[in-house]
């Protein structure tokens, strides 16, 4: 009973770090995707 709440566990604690690296992941494109918007609006109101 232990060993398969230790395996559950693992799996979960991978699941989260699967997790959290998609978030980070999203979270880098999004700040891109930011970045990209303010120089755009940067030359539009800078002409």
């Amino acid at each position: 009973m232990t060993e398969n709440l230790n395996s559950n566990n693992i799996e979960n604690d991978e699941f989260n770090l699967n997790n959290e690296d998609s978030d980070y992941k999203n979270l880098i494109t999004r700040l891109k995707e930011i970045k990209s918007i303010i120089a755009l609006l940067e030359k539009t109101i800078f002409k």
